[in-house]
């Protein structure tokens, strides 16, 4: 029986111990978007207050938008399980500063680097992810 369970794994790239997930905002079109339905729909409590304190807010959602999109590309190459935006939270130790995942769903189980960009009219963000253990 476990062998059979570590063949589905391999054969459906579960095992794998490393994931890179990355997205680009393009800030005119993502600003049409930007609803409060949406806002409530994506983003923690945290989050919006965190990008409401900036004169610049909508750059702030979009990159935060971008780094939740990256994380959940590179989560959802190691894990099938459903993932909600909500679940995916990024907060940062100081106003600008580098930026943190947290995983409510997985708590310890990925070691993630996130980083962001943004220039004129796009934000980026890329993620690399570790899986703690694959048995």
């Amino acid at each position: 029986m476990k062998n059979k369970m570590l063949n589905a794994l391999t054969e459906t790239g579960l095992n794998q111990r490393f994931a890179v997930g990355n997205d680009l905002v393009f800030i005119p079109a993502f600003k049409n978007a930007l609803t409060t339905v949406f806002k409530n729909k994506v983003y923690t409590p945290g989050e919006i207050t965190y990008c409401d304190q900036f004169d610049d807010a909508l750059l702030r959602y979009a990159s935060t938008w971008a780094a939740k999109e990256a994380v959940y590309k590179a989560v959802k190459q190691l894990s099938p399980a459903t993932l909600a935006w909500k679940k995916i939270e990024i907060t940062r130790q100081k106003a600008a500063g580098q930026p943190n995942v947290t995983l409510h769903q997985y708590p310890k189980q990925y070691n993630i680097s996130l980083t962001l960009s943004h220039d004129g009219d796009y934000a980026w963000a890329i993620a690399f992810i570790e899986r703690e253990n694959i048995t």
